[in-house]
């Protein structure tokens, strides 16, 4: 019981149990409203969402478009890392959209108008969002600003103002910015021979290995170095981390700079592969960033959990694409993904349940150990 007990309170077991239980539930739910909707292809459609690149009988189309996801997964990798760590210091990033908004539009005009090599486009977008993460930093350490209403204001602010910058190198016949490879070559990311890896797909790039480098770079910073734990501290209790010294101003902003750095790069590293194109017309802010949220909180606050419930949910994301759309409308998929991405929220909570209860079953077994022994005692006393 107590081996039980204790593997049960060994945080990766529960991190695995809790996110399992919010993905299998989801999928569940999935496919109650598929049958609500139209119960002859319910099957077939969530079947499809999970399979994703599996969806292709053939080894090279499916390395393909795994690689496809990879791509798309990384940007989702350093959003999560993005709010994982200002929640490590009691900061709520919700302002990550934005910061990932100025990355983007800094490191495609960077490339276009300035035809600046990728480094250069890249570093701009770190540093573009970790401008726009010093302003709600700023406002939050001096002026008791909220995070989550000056992130939000950034987010329309950033998105905006990107759209009318990016109107001067956008194709003239249609709302989407020029297209980055043939406009400039140089400021797409180096593929280093990854490319050959995943059926010769051009745009799996040094991204994927960055992403990845990015979240182990972030989780020996927050539990190996006296840094990390400053800022863990201030963000346990800001008032005593300030009462041994430290310095919780210059900690939350700081931390702020580095989420938003993190959500610029993440920008940078999906429109520097030349996949996509930024629509200068569009009214509502790039999902990928409150996408961020569910992988982080999915992967329980871990930056390396992050890197797997990334990919999972950019996967279930994708294979709602080979949803048939002559039975479901083309939303189908983006609401299956929704309530997938939905319960992600809930991971938390189920911890909480799980500890709740083994404490519980734990004092219960404590209290009956008491009254074994108490009548032992008096048996031997008799």
């Amino acid at each position: 019981m107590k081996t039980k007990s204790s593997l049960l309170r060994n945080n990766a077991v529960q991190s695995l149990i809790c996110s399992l239980a919010c993905v299998i539930l989801g999928v569940f739910i999935g496919y109650i409203v598929l049958l609500f909707i139209n119960p002859n292809g319910a099957g077939k459609a969530i079947s499809a969402v999970i399979k994703n690149f599996f969806f292709y009988p053939a080894g090279p189309a499916r390395s393909k478009y795994f690689g496809g996801t990879l791509v798309k997964a990384a940007p989702l990798v350093m959003c999560s890392l993005s709010i994982l760590f200002a929640y490590k210091v009691g900061l709520f990033n919700i302002g990550v959209a934005g910061q990932y908004v100025a990355g983007a539009g800094i490191s495609i005009y960077a490339a276009l108008a300035w035809q600046c090599p990728w480094i250069v486009c890249l570093l701009l977008a770190i540093a573009a969002g970790a401008l726009f993460g010093a302003v709600s930093g700023v406002l939050k350490a001096y002026c008791n600003v909220n995070e989550v209403i000056s992130g939000i204001m950034l987010n329309w602010i950033g998105l905006y103002t990107v759209n009318i910058i990016l109107s001067n190198v956008k194709e003239s016949a249609s709302p989407y910015t020029n297209n980055i490879s043939s406009f400039n070559s140089e400021a797409i990311l180096p593929t280093m021979g990854l490319d050959k890896l995943f059926g010769n797909n051009q745009y799996v790039t040094i991204a994927v290995p960055l992403a990845i480098i990015a979240a182990i770079v972030v989780k020996i910073v927050l539990e190996k170095t006296k840094f990390g734990y400053e800022l863990r501290a201030t963000g346990n209790n800001k008032n005593a981390a300030k009462y041994c010294g430290m310095k919780e101003k210059r900690n939350i902003i700081v931390t702020l700079i580095i989420g938003g750095g993190l959500a610029g790069m993440g920008a940078a590293l999906l429109y520097l592969t030349g996949m996509e194109q930024w629509s200068c017309s569009q009214s509502s802010v790039p999902g990928m960033g409150f996408n961020g949220i569910a992988a982080a909180f999915l992967g329980c606050l871990d930056p390396l959990g992050s890197l797997l419930s990334s990919f999972f949910i950019q996967h279930i994301t994708n294979g709602g694409g080979y949803v048939d759309k002559t039975m479901y409308c083309s939303q189908i998929s983006d609401l299956i993904s929704s309530i997938i991405i939905y319960l992600c929220g809930f991971v938390l909570f189920l911890r909480q349940s799980i500890n709740s209860r083994l404490s519980r079953a734990e004092e219960r077994t404590a209290e009956r150990e008491k009254e074994l022994a108490a009548e032992a005692a008096q048996g031997g006393d008799k």
